[in-house]
């Protein structure tokens, strides 16, 4: 049987293309570039929502509370050998007046929520892997998205790595920095993968997991 894992995060897991408000391709974006690298042993479910935060309600738009959504998420495609975290950046925006701290203990909860799903893990054995997002640019402040992602967003994205690395230990998760191999954002919004970005994240974790589910 397969080994399944699910991606859950948000734009930059969607695969949204900032150049035309689209999305990458089926052969572009990281979760499927994934499962090409790891082989057919792998079955990658993409769980990416645009918007979506660790645990905040939007009062902008609705369900996009990772907290609201991570039970019905895991049980619709248990059996999961491994859960993969890529969140936080939409959790940077001013309405929410969250700190990078706050954030990182948002991840807590949803870990926990996640954890707490105990008939969707494979032998009811949890294994989650948290990936800190790459960093917002501070040039973002510049284009159209920073009237909507309001001022602070680039230092608070620039200190969750050592945040989430914290909670990845406390909470028995593995971990990974993707600014570790994802070199730049676009530079239309500067908070947007690139596809040599997806390649980069792709090839690096494709590297990690086997290990992870040895």
């Amino acid at each position: 049987m397969k080994k399944h894992i699910v991606c859950f995060g948000d734009s930059n897991t969607h695969g949204y293309r900032a150049l035309d408000n689209g999305r990458f391709g089926e052969d572009e974006r990281w979760p499927r570039l994934l499962e090409k690298f790891l082989g057919e042993d792998y079955l990658i479910l993409e769980e990416g929502l645009s918007g979506r935060t660790t645990c905040y309600d939007d009062p902008i738009h609705e369900s996009l509370s990772g907290l609201s959504y991570i039970y019905p998420c895991l049980m619709s495609h248990e059996p999961v050998d491994l859960l993969i975290i890529m969140l936080g950046t939409n959790d940077t925006k001013e309405r929410f007046g969250s700190s990078s701290a706050c954030i990182a203990l948002g991840l807590k909860r949803l870990i926990a929520k996640a954890y707490a799903t105990t008939d969707c893990w494979r032998n009811q054995k949890p294994n989650i892997l948290i990936v800190t997002p790459k960093n917002i640019d501070k040039e973002y402040e510049g284009t159209e998205v920073a009237a909507t992602m309001g001022r602070g967003c680039a230092e608070k994205s620039a200190a969750l790595g050592a945040e989430y690395q914290k909670i990845a230990q406390l909470m028995n998760c593995h971990y990974f920095d993707a600014n570790t191999v994802v070199k730049e954002n676009n530079h239309i919004d500067y908070m947007h993968l690139t596809a040599e970005g997806h390649i980069a994240l792709a090839k690096a974790l494709a590297k990690k997991i086997p290990s992870i589910l040895a």
